[in-house]
């Protein structure tokens, strides 16, 4: 099977699948966070979020998949989906993190943690977190809008026919650098915390004698399903990062390693689903309404 291929069957799928569930997971954390807004749900609700915004550029990834690569788009949207595409990537892996660390201290300082319960400190930590991924990733912006300058300075009369895909040297001594610390500081830092988080989250939780067996199974299922989605998901493209720079240049099976990042955002209403009461409620709230509908219909036609 041709790469190209591949990719548009994951990105098809991911949309096909992505889009209805984080839209009810959208619907539903709004409607939570207008009533009663906890921490949780504003984390999740901006990581709802991020996945819709990945969503909704993902169209432009399947055209560039369709035409073997090639841009054939208008090129200043090359920048712009780029940006948005890679940044709602990282932004969730910020955002993952932030989660974990909420649940930490829920378990491990629970006095302190019900006096200092504040959401604001949620709005706060989801604002750090776009902005910093959205920092990290300007260079997205640059780099192909570099594709259209010469070194001396003079515009090219045609666009660049691939978006971020092909680079010259200089722009590879510009981009491999910042690819390098994009491993570092928006993948094995939050894995880390991850890991330190869930780990401990686990432990602790595993020693508590007043908690359901089924509710402590379940907490505990989420921690590691969680650790695996990160690691799965967000490991291959980033470990791409590092085998670029050791070898000085672009590999070629990114966008293959892509893929596992792209599916991140059908997985994150898996823990949306596990993490959420009201996510949990109203599926069976839409599955009831779905299937009186279906049985409406049916006995119409009888």
């Amino acid at each position: 099977m041709p790469i190209t291929h591949l990719l548009l069957s994951v990105y098809i799928a991911t949309f096909l699948i992505g889009v209805p569930a984080n839209i009810l997971a959208f619907c539903t954390f709004c409607q939570k966070v207008r009533r009663k807004p906890a921490p949780i749900d504003i984390l999740l609700l901006n990581l709802t979020i991020s996945d819709l915004i990945f969503l909704t550029f993902l169209p432009f990834k399947m055209k560039e998949a369709v035409d073997d690569m090639h841009w054939n788009l208008p090129f200043f949207l090359c920048p712009v989906t780029g940006f948005l595409f890679y940044s709602t990537i990282y932004n969730s892996t910020l955002l993952l993190t932030a989660v974990s660390v909420e649940r930490y201290l829920g378990v491990a300082f629970p006095i302190r943690y019900a006096l200092c319960h504040r959401p604001r400190y949620a709005v706060v930590a989801s604002i750090i977190c776009w902005v910093v991924s959205s920092l990290n990733l300007s260079v997205v912006y640059i780099v192909p809008c570099s594709h259209w300058i010469y070194s001396n300075g003079t515009i090219m009369d045609d666009p660049p026919t691939t978006c971020y895909l092909n680079f010259t040297q200089g722009q590879l001594s510009i981009l491999l650098p910042v690819r390098l610390e994009l491993f570092l500081v928006l993948f094995c830092v939050p894995f880390l915390v991850c890991t330190f988080c869930y780990v401990n989250f686990i432990r602790i939780l595993s020693r508590l004698p007043n908690i359901g067996r089924r509710r402590r199974l379940r907490a505990i299922g989420l921690a590691l399903g969680t650790l695996l989605v990160f690691a799965l998901c967000f490991g291959p493209y980033n470990v791409s990062h590092v085998v670029g720079f050791v070898r000085k240049d672009s590999e070629s099976w990114r966008d293959v390693a892509l893929l596992s990042s792209t599916l991140n955002a059908c997985l994150d209403p898996i823990i949306f689903y596990f993490s959420s009461v009201a996510v949990r409620s109203m599926l069976r709230t839409v599955n009831k309404s779905t299937t009186a509908l279906f049985c409406a219909g049916l006995d119409k036609y009888r």
